[in-house]
């Protein structure tokens, strides 16, 4: 029996995410996290061990008594206010309106922030961009308040979008609040300084709402504007600005295990998102969010940033170089992130498709995530045969660099042999009689 005849007729078919699916189909070919075989250049996690010059890791969490109990819904405030001082130390200096411990709330990660957000909005227009991070995409069909409205960047344009055609989409779609990742994932583009403070400010004029996923926020790029960006230098009224920011611990400190984010947002906004959570996860971890207190004073914060940036920057450059070596087009370098998004159009078939490229690495042992899933697509509505990224994919350098490094090399080989699977040796035969 089809697996699809066993599920009860109570329930619909529920799709998994691109980074889901794509580590359900690595399993299914044998991928192990711990084999040194396998270069997983698909994750949308950094790595997680001591950078150089970084601050340590924290690789015990002791449990206090009182913490065995229920954390509040909004998080313990404690954290809430270390959240709140931090972006007024990052962000606000000399600033009259400054976050306190009201205008945040705790979630246990960052699908648990957003679902937050995504229940406390009203029956409005939401708009989001293509492409943007696949989570998105039930996310926006579950939730059948509001209605969602995307719209396309343009890959010719280095995904560029300016404050001017914000304001444009928000009148002409009559936008109440508009959802998008930055920097972005998967493109890289990082909206960044008079640009950033552009699109605030036609927020506040249009009271649209800006929800803006912040977690690469620490992973910005020369020519980017700042160390770390947040729309949170950019707004006037902290309590009646229409901004909403979501980041935590997962990808900024390297910490995805956690499961510790939050919500920065006006305290209207913050007690709707806590109601949200009382019936959709009941709260975070208790223990991980006192944990977390440690790592949110801005000289660790800025120890941690200044490390992973020296790092990634890195990485980031031979990715980009290694890749425009194989033959991928990127559309814009990255500017943020730790992500490429190139087109293989141009590769020799097949591995001109992303599908089949990702399909083609599997068998080389590396991971990446076809193009097709950021093109956000609730509901399924757009009816077109072909999705504007089908010949993309995204590659991480979110591993180890001796991870990325191996899994650039098998792409190298897997195109210059074209796609075709080289013939085991007759050692390797043997081996495997052995």
């Amino acid at each position: 029996m089809a697996r699809s005849e066993r599920r009860p007729q109570a329930f619909r078919p529920v799709p998994r995410t691109g980074v889901i699916f794509v580590m359900g189909e690595a399993a299914r070919c044998g991928y192990d996290a711990r084999s040194a075989e396998w270069s997983n250049l698909g994750q949308g996690m950094p790595e997680t061990g001591a950078l150089p010059g970084g601050p340590p890791r924290v690789d015990n969490v002791g449990v206090d008594p009182g913490d065995l109990q229920y954390a509040p819904i909004a998080g313990i405030w404690e954290l809430r206010a270390a959240v709140a001082d931090l972006y007024n130390a990052l962000h606000r200096r000399g600033r009259a309106s400054r976050y306190r411990a009201e205008n945040v709330a705790i979630a246990g990660g960052g699908r648990a922030a957003l679902t937050r957000v995504a229940a406390a909005l009203g029956g409005i227009n939401l708009g989001h961009f293509l492409p943007d991070y696949t989570a998105y995409e039930e996310l926006l069909e579950i939730f059948r308040a509001f209605s969602s409205i995307p719209i396309l960047l343009d890959p010719e344009q280095g995904y560029a979008f300016t404050a001017a055609e914000l304001r444009k989409e928000i009148l002409g779609r009559g936008l109440g609040a508009v959802l998008a990742s930055n920097p972005a994932n998967p493109t890289g583009r990082v909206v960044a300084g008079t640009e950033l403070q552009g699109w605030v400010d036609a927020a506040r004029e249009l009271d649209c709402c800006l929800v803006l996923d912040e977690f690469y926020s620490h992973y910005v790029w020369d020519g980017a504007g700042a160390p770390v960006v947040s729309a949170a230098a950019c707004i006037e009224d902290v309590d009646r600005d229409p901004v909403v920011i979501l980041d935590g611990l997962t990808k900024n400190w390297r910490y995805p295990g956690w499961r510790v984010s939050w919500i920065l947002g006006p305290r209207d906004v913050i007690e709707a998102v806590s109601s949200a959570g009382s019936f959709l996860d009941g709260g975070g971890s208790r223990p991980l969010q006192r944990a977390a207190l440690r790592l949110l004073t801005p000289e660790w914060t800025r120890a941690e940033t200044d490390a992973l940036q020296r790092v990634f920057r890195a990485k980031r450059d031979l990715m980009v170089a290694r890749l425009k070596q194989i033959g991928v087009r990127l559309d814009v370098p990255p500017e943020g992130t730790f992500y490429c998004f190139g087109s293989v159009a141009e590769l020799p078939e097949p591995l001109a498709s992303g599908m089949r490229f990702f399909r083609a690495a599997l068998e080389r042992k590396v991971i990446t995530v076809p193009g097709i899933f950021f093109d956000v697509n609730p509901g399924k509505r757009r009816t077109a045969r072909h999705s504007r990224f089908e010949s993309h994919v995204r590659f991480s350098f979110g591993p180890p660099r001796d991870v990325m490094e191996a899994g650039l090399d098998r792409l190298e080989e897997m195109v210059r042999e074209g796609g075709r699977r080289s013939a085991p040796s007759s050692a390797a035969v043997e081996a495997r009689r052995g």
